[in-house]
């Protein structure tokens, strides 16, 4: 490469059907932090990017915490939308999105009595450079594949000191 490089990850977007919904689940539930809302975007260079005349989106952003740089960007169509896809972590093209928790087991049981709907219960590691951390999926409204993840015992201990 000449001339220019990558230099951080700024957010993840994911398009959802009912942004009010997904305000609720991702601020009220998951306790992430409001960053940005715009409720009605309709810029001429947003239609160039996203490839839709006269798009009108709804915005919403989100930080894992009030510091952190990266950001999870919400978008309703308010016009163009389509429908929605089989969110299948199988699925070439799909993605998920993980997150890092302090207590993996008390973040589970605390979301699954306020209803989040989980693929399985929390799994331990067994194999690789995370072996004795804890995982688990979860679904967002829109079934977007979420993941917890509690690092092993010695990595926490790194991130401490």
């Amino acid at each position: 490469m000449s001339g220019w490089n990558l230099e951080s990850l700024h957010h993840l977007g994911l398009t959802v059907t009912d942004i009010e919904r997904s305000i609720r689940f991702y601020r009220d539930v998951l306790g992430m932090t409001l960053h940005r809302r715009r409720p009605h975007v309709d810029n001429d260079y947003v239609a160039a990017q996203t490839g839709y005349p006269g798009v009108v989106l709804s915005v919403a952003s989100f930080r894992v915490s009030p510091d952190s740089p990266q950001s999870l960007e919400i978008v309703q169509y308010l016009n163009h939308s389509g429908q929605p896809a089989d969110t299948a972590t199988n699925r070439p093209g799909n993605s998920h999105l993980c997150l890092t928790v302090n207590s993996l087991i008390d973040c589970y049981t605390e979301l699954k009595s306020k209803g989040v709907q989980f693929k399985s219960e929390p799994v331990t590691i067994t194999a690789g450079p995370n072996a004795g951390g804890l995982v688990v999926y979860f679904f967002d409204p829109d079934n977007y594949t979420l993941e917890l993840f509690q690092p092993p015992q010695s990595q926490q201990s790194q991130q401490s000191t």
